[in-house]
């Protein structure tokens, strides 16, 4: 019996590293969080829409995250006075938003 558990093993192996386990969590995945946020302000003028990641929706770095007008995704921390000033910028000029803006 102990000579076939052998190759058995070493099947089981290779598939494991073949085939990665499925992600655990929910809809969103760490790809889609923050791993940190910037300090700095980033000018309103080329932000065009924006979203939040809280810890609630499974991301370990609260962010509120600025698409800006090239399509780049800038993380900034939420309790910012000068994320408050884009978002109500944002929320004012209704052109400025995209359906994948989110509010709270």
């Amino acid at each position: 019996m102990a000579p076939c558990v052998a190759p058995l093993l070493a099947f089981s192996l290779v598939l494991l590293w073949t085939f990665p386990a499925p992600a655990l969590g929910g809809a969103n995945d760490a790809e889609d969080c923050c791993l940190s946020v910037t300090q700095r302000p980033i000018p309103g003028n080329i932000v065009k829409a924006f979203r939040y990641l809280l810890i609630q929706d499974g991301c370990r770095v609260p962010a509120v995250v600025f698409t800006t007008l090239r399509g780049y995704q800038l993380c900034a921390p939420p309790d910012q006075p000068w994320v408050d000033r884009i978002i109500r910028r944002l929320k004012a000029s209704p052109t400025l938003l995209s359906p994948a803006t989110s509010t709270l």
